[in-house]
């Protein structure tokens, strides 16, 4: 049974349709002035994975999970964005090369995982690898929204997804569009 979780989860946005691009989300206004850095502690770290729902529980993340997160979240930017040099390519493989957490079934009989944060992490690498060497890379958009800087899996029909949210970006797009209209 699928079950739709909202698309902002404690102070956190998965609007990405991908956990690689979710973590990508983790810096906030990555192209304004001022970007905000929602991993700004371990605890944070913790936070997110479990948001993600990649852990269960927090892993205990420490100051060198959070640096790790942090490199890994931006070479998925760089990568996803096309902006990603071979530096960006060569640090996702090394981080998806380090142990990964274990899958496991649980006794409901769905996916659980077990590990640290730098497994977690490692798993979320891996994902990313088979996201961009794969056919969906192609669909990986960045959110037409006004300064919006998420990245997003566009799984519609047509491909022609432009915003990371409709009930964000989208209808702030259309409401502009809309008082524009009214205005001519």
């Amino acid at each position: 049974m699928e079950t739709h979780l909202p698309e902002d989860r404690d102070g956190f946005r998965f609007r990405g349709g991908h956990v690689a691009l979710d973590l990508a989300a983790t810096l906030g206004a990555r192209l304004k002035e001022q970007p905000h850095e929602l991993l700004a502690l371990p605890a944070d770290l913790d936070r997110w994975l479990i948001s993600s729902g990649l852990a269960a529980r927090p892993p205990r993340s420490i100051q060198e999970d959070l640096d790790l997160a942090r490199e890994l979240r931006e070479a998925i930017y760089a990568i996803a964005s096309a902006r990603g040099e071979s530096g960006a390519r060569k640090r996702l493989n090394a981080i998806a090369a380090l142990p990964a957490a274990r899958p496991q079934l649980s006794a409901q009989g769905e996916l659980e995982r077990e590990g640290n944060a730098r497994e977690y992490l490692a798993t979320i690498a891996r994902e990313a690898v088979e996201l961009f060497g794969g056919p969906e890379h192609e669909r990986i958009r960045q959110c037409e929204g006004d300064g919006c800087s998420l990245l997003f899996l566009d799984l519609s029909r047509m491909g022609r997804r432009r915003w990371c949210s409709m009930q964000g970006c989208g209808n702030r797009a259309k409401a502009r569009a809309f008082r524009d209209r009214g205005r001519e």
